[in-house]
């Protein structure tokens, strides 16, 4: 602990762990204010198929960086949609105001890439787009795009979505001019802030059905009514496929390309695999407290306020 930095609490975890219902309970305990850091959430309109907290559950805990740009934005030099540059450019400004206002950020996702970068103070190395290696890998397969990266980068190939041909894409382009993909060491410095990591972690099995459960309510709650007018609105199933999992398959679906059963059953599987991607990138942090959700939070509370007073 250092008393010199800004102290931030961190809920980190896998998908439908509960990070943000956990997240506000710490929040009202503490005077805190609450930055996302989910990827995917950044987009509007993009609400059921991101599992995007409500007003109602946010519980009138302020919340930052949801909503924040339009999901048919094009795409800039950089090669990215929202790129993590921009989330952390956004992060540093949200925190500073809330330190401002003698009160405390709690970062809250499970986008593992844009908490290490904005923790650390990380300058990414900017790699322009290679439109000439963009035409050639254009009409490459997935799959095969999944190999070629594994060859020139494993670490990278195997947190990635190998689905996702924009995301390979660019990979691939970075791993070809800096000959990898940037990545984190296993023990990372915090530079800027005093921090307080805390993990939700369930047994596998339980989260499975969790993850099941919680994809069938989406589902009956009208995820599938939101895609449908996302792209009323002008967003394509192309971008949809690009934005993955639940917009992906959605977007299957309503071409007639999947029944719905299929439909559930890819996007299951799916889900669980994002979710040991997960896993795999927040285990190599040793500084992460991990509990358990599905019991009282009041010990962590104790805790959380003994770190704060340090």
């Amino acid at each position: 602990m250092n008393k010199n930095k800004p102290k931030i609490i961190v809920i980190l975890g896998q998908t439908s762990t509960g990070k943000s219902d956990f997240a506000v309970d710490i929040a009202r305990g503490i005077n805190g204010e609450i930055i996302s850091a989910d990827s995917r959430q950044v987009y509007k309109g993009m609400d059921l198929g991101t599992g995007k907290i409500t007003r109602r559950e946010m519980r009138g805990v302020p919340h930052h960086l949801l909503d924040v740009v339009s999901p048919k934005r094009p795409a800039h030099p950089g090669g990215g949609v929202f790129s993590v540059s921009d989330y952390k450019r956004l992060a540093d400004k949200k925190i500073e105001e809330i330190i401002s206002k003698n009160k405390i950020p709690i970062i809250c996702g499970g986008t593992g890439f844009y908490i290490d970068t904005v923790l650390n103070d990380i300058v990414l190395p900017e790699v322009p787009a290679n439109k000439k290696l963009r035409r050639e890998l254009a009409d490459k397969s997935a799959d095969q795009l999944w190999k070629m990266l594994s060859k020139l980068d494993s670490t990278r190939a195997s947190t990635i979505d190998r689905h996702n041909k924009v995301r390979l894409i660019r990979a691939i382009e970075i791993a070809k001019a800096l000959g990898h993909v940037p990545s984190l060491p296993k023990e990372i410095p915090l530079i800027k802030y005093d921090v307080l990591k805390i993990g939700l972690m369930l047994p596998d099995e339980i989260l499975k059905e969790k993850i099941r459960t919680r994809l069938l309510s989406r589902i009956k709650k009208g995820m599938l009514r939101e895609i449908k007018n996302l792209h009323d609105r002008g967003l394509s199933w192309k971008r949809m496929n690009e934005l993955g999992l639940e917009y992906r398959y959605g977007a299957l679906y309503l071409q007639g390309k999947l029944t719905k059963e299929e439909m559930i059953e890819k996007l299951n599987t799916e889900i669980w695999h994002y979710a040991k991607r997960q896993k795999t990138w927040f285990k190599r942090d040793i500084e992460t407290v991990w509990i358990d959700p599905r019991k009282s939070n009041k010990k962590i509370l104790i805790d959380i306020k003994k770190f704060l007073l340090n």
